[in-house]
């Protein structure tokens, strides 16, 4: 019997095969299959039932707002770092993540919060109790506007660093790509760590600063 792990994987990696061939061809839009404009951080949509990234054309994606009980949910395209973030060692322990990132969404339906991180096999789910999540969101207010599905809580704590930002759920598969493509052996190997380093420098760059304790 396949488990939601398994099959949240295994939209991840469909997702992810989507954006090497389109890498490989003319952008099109998911809906109207009008050509979509060369650039990085055009529209995306997420598929709720599915869970799967669909492009989409400005004109399309103003069709769905982000809250909305509809098919496809706008992605949006703002990224927040939150200053003050509150999280221990324990509550990062509690997650049993085996490397040093992760980014826990909410389900679209349930609301239930779940935790991924990257390996070299794509996005692997881990275990979250909830009691630890309703715990961070005590500690950080901020969380209570994480919307549903399209973004999520992205934490790095590699080396000395202890990041968090409340991400664009494609932007946290691009990271998942990105170390599922650039993964040498066992350790990875230099390139995609530095490649890692230079996501996160990016992430850094682009977010607007939100304090973590703040409600709205």
């Amino acid at each position: 019997m396949t488990t939601d792990a398994e099959e949240g994987t295994a939209r991840t990696l469909a997702t992810l095969r989507r954006y090497v061939r389109r890498a490989e061809s003319e952008e099109r839009c998911d809906l109207c299959s009008e050509p979509i404009r060369a650039h990085p951080r055009h529209e995306h949509l997420l598929e709720r039932d599915r869970a799967q990234v669909a492009c989409s054309c400005t004109p399309c994606a103003v069709l769905f707002p982000v809250d909305a009980e509809r098919r496809y949910l706008r992605i949006p395209k703002d990224v927040y770092r939150l200053d003050g973030f509150t999280m221990t060692e324990d509550q990062w322990d509690s997650l049993a993540i085996p490397v040093r990132m992760a980014y826990i969404q909410l389900h679209t339906t349930s609301r239930e919060p779940r935790a991924y991180y990257p390996s070299p096999a794509g996005a692997t789910e881990s275990l979250l109790s909830l009691d630890g999540w309703d715990e961070l969101m005590r500690a950080n207010p901020s969380l209570r506007r994480l919307r549903p599905g399209v973004e999520a809580l992205l934490i790095n704590r590699i080396g000395e660093a202890r990041e968090h930002y409340i991400a664009p759920i494609d932007r946290c598969f691009e990271l998942v790509g990105l170390i599922r493509i650039n993964w040498r052996g066992l350790s990875g190997g230099q390139e995609v760590w530095q490649r890692v380093a230079d996501y996160f420098a990016t992430m850094s760059r682009q977010s607007l600063v939100k304090e973590a304790s703040a409600v709205a």
